[in-house]
Order: C-alpha cells, then sequence, then structure tokens
C-alpha cells in the first residue's frame, strides 16, 4: 500500500503526487543582511532525525505549497497545514 499525504485541497492522495522542497522553519535573512547570513541560510542546514516541519508541493494535484509535519525516521506524518496558513500564523514573510 502507498503512503499517503493528506492535502487540505484534495485529501488522501499518493506521496508520489508530492516533491520534498526542505526545512519549513528557517527564518530567511532580510534583503540587506550580511552575505554571512546568507550563506548560513542557503548552505548550512541542520538534518535532524525525527519530527520535522517541511514544505511540500502538490505537483500533480492541487499544486498548492504545503507544511508536512512528519517523522524522517518512520515517515508518519502528523499534520498537513497550506503554507500560506503556516506563515500566517507565525508571522512570517
Amino acid at each position: 500500500m502507498a503512503s499517503l499525504i493528506t492535502c487540505p485541497h484534495c485529501g488522501a492522495r499518493p506521496k508520489e503526487e508530492f516533491s520534498v522542497r526542505g526545512a519549513a522553519m528557517p527564518a530567511r535573512p532580510s534583503p540587506m543582511a550580511k552575505d554571512e547570513a546568507w550563506h548560513a541560510y542557503v548552505y548550512i542546514r541542520d538534518n535532524p532525525k525525527g519530527r520535522y516541519q517541511e514544505y511540500w508541493h502538490h505537483a500533480a494535484g492541487c499544486r498548492r505549497w504545503l507544511v508536512v509535519d512528519r517523522d524522517n525516521l518512520t515517515h508518519d506524518v502528523f499534520g498537513v497545514t497550506d503554507a500560506a496558513d503556516f506563515v500566517q500564523a507565525r508571522g512570517i514573510e
């Protein structure tokens, strides 16, 4: 049986319809930030084991960006949120 991701717009869909795009938590530096801050943002990332929030793109469905809260060891999914709602709830620009 395929792993399913429950898209808030399309319902339960096979994970093959999505592409993973990386961590949802790093704060983007301001446009005028020093080069070191941009270097760290683009290239230096943690690779934690366990529960993790990631940006996923529903490429073969509604084409919306989502934030998937999942365990990257067991692949258990704890929740899926539309990325716009995630950003608004955290006051991220």
